[in-house]
Parts: C-alpha cells; structure tokens; sequence
C-alpha cells in the first residue's frame, strides 16, 4: 500500500509539472482541440455545399430552400462558434450557439437513434460545459481580492456535468474483442473515465486519458492514409476530430481541476477540518 501511494504520488506530481510548465498554453490548447470537429464541419459545408444540401432535401424532402438555410445556419453557426471561443468572445453564447448545432444536428442527421453517434455528441456537449466553465473562472479573476459570498456553485456543476457526459466518449470507443491488448484497453479506459466521472485523483486521470485518446484516435481514424475519393476518408476524419474535441474536454479538466462536486475536493475539506482540529 506505502509503495502504490508513493507511486501515485510520484505521477500527481509529474502531472502538476505537467500543469505548470503548460499552465499559460493549456487552455488554448484545450480549446483549439475542442473547436475542432466544429470547425471541420463548418468548412465541409462550405466545401460540399451542394452536396450537403441535395443530401438534406433527399433525407427530409425539405425543398432547396430549407435545405440552404440549414447548411447556411451549420456554416455560420459552427465557424462563428468557434471563432467567438478562440477569441474568448461572448463565451457563453458561442457555447449556446455551438450546442444548438449540437442538437440541431442530432435530429437532422437522425443520431437520435443511433447510440453510438449519440453519445458522442452528449460527449461534445459535455466539452462545451467545460469551456462554459473555464469563462466563469475568467470572470471571476476579474475581480481578485475581493470576498466571495461562497463557492461558485453554477461553475462546480458545470464542470460535474462536463465530467459525466465526457465519459460517454468512452463508452463508445469499447470494443469486445478477444486479446489481451483489447481487454487491457478497454478496462484501464473505464477506470480512468470513473475516476475522471467522480471526481477522483481527477488531473492525474484526465491526463493519461489524453494520453490514451491521442494513442488511439491517431491509430484507429488515419483519415490522411485513405484516397480522397472512398467514403472511409470522411467518417474517419469525423471521428478524430470528434475524439479530438472530447480530449479538449479533457485537456479542460487537467487545466481546471474537477471542481467543487468531487472526492479530489471533498478529501481536501476533510483534510483542512483535520488539520484546524
């Protein structure tokens, strides 16, 4: 038990090296990766704009011109989006706009109904709440020294109901094969993606999810290795970017911390209470 405990610290630490070697470039980082697969799909509508538009009109039978204004409402939406939240514009309304087209997107393309593809848009969802988190943090350093009336309790739920939603990424990326490289996978994923859910040794765990994500989103969608012209290239290049967003999410919570609705925070009051004692 002493040597797993000191092995764990030893990780914690590095993982705070991590943090504040990155401290000034995470958050960028984080929302670069994050922004990503909206902006992909922003300029896919503006690439195969007519393509996107007979595929619309040919799904729903909308005619020409609620199938423009939808793709037009996905291509503005999603590349203004993503520039409000590079430029820390108007964050939380970017994050609405992006969410919108999120759930826009969700009935649209008819994803209500396929798990997988829903789960990774609850994902998205969950990375949108984290930025939304990260903005109030912002707005609350406006205003250093000067006495808080309590926690920020909007902010902590955020970031709880980021942490939740991030975890159906993973659930997705389950795969129930015979080999042990599989099965190894698939369990350290889950106890990783729990201990990030609850809260729990939160930035050590968000950091080896990055880690893992990276390792098998560039594995698993190598969009570039297929021609141009077969099918495969864009469901891949929708997946690494879509994984991408959610590793921004993750890249939030390494930044942020797991916020006040954690066992990393709980622990910590429990500590202070002792040590006032």
């Amino acid at each position: 038990m002493a040597f797993q405990n000191e092995y764990l610290s030893r990780a914690e630490d590095i993982a705070d090296q991590v943090l504040r070697h990155g401290k000034y470039v995470l958050p960028t980082i984080a929302r670069l990766c994050l922004i990503s697969t909206f902006l992909e799909d922003g300029i896919r509508m503006w690439v195969q704009w007519s393509e996107q538009r007979e595929y619309m009109d040919m799904s729903w039978g909308c005619g020409k011109f609620l199938a423009t204004i939808f793709v037009l409402v996905n291509l503005i939406g999603q590349i203004g989006g993503c520039i409000m939240v590079i430029g820390r514009l108007r964050v939380p309304i970017a994050c609405g706009l992006l969410f919108f087209i999120v759930v826009l997107q969700t009935f649209a393309y008819s994803i209500l109904w396929d798990l997988q593809f829903l789960f990774r848009n609850l994902a998205l969802i969950g990375a949108l709440l984290l930025v939304l988190a990260e903005s109030r943090e912002e707005g609350r350093s406006l205003f250093a020294g000067v006495p808080s009336l309590g926690d920020n309790r909007p902010k902590n739920y955020l970031q709880l109901t980021g942490r939740v939603l991030l975890a159906f990424m993973f659930v997705t990326l389950l795969r129930f094969e015979i080999s042990f490289m599989q099965i190894f996978q698939d369990i350290l994923g889950s106890i990783l993606m729990v201990l990030v859910t609850v809260g729990y040794k939160t930035k050590l765990s968000a950091l080896i999810l990055v880690l893992l994500l990276s390792l098998l989103n560039f594995y698993h969608n190598a969009w570039w290795n297929i021609p141009a012209y077969k099918p495969l290239r864009d469901f891949l290049k929708y997946d690494f970017f879509q994984t991408l967003s959610v590793i921004g999410g993750l890249l939030m919570i390494v930044y942020l911390g797991p916020g006040g609705v954690s066992m990393d925070e709980h622990k910590k009051k429990c500590g202070q209470i002792m040590a006032c004692k």
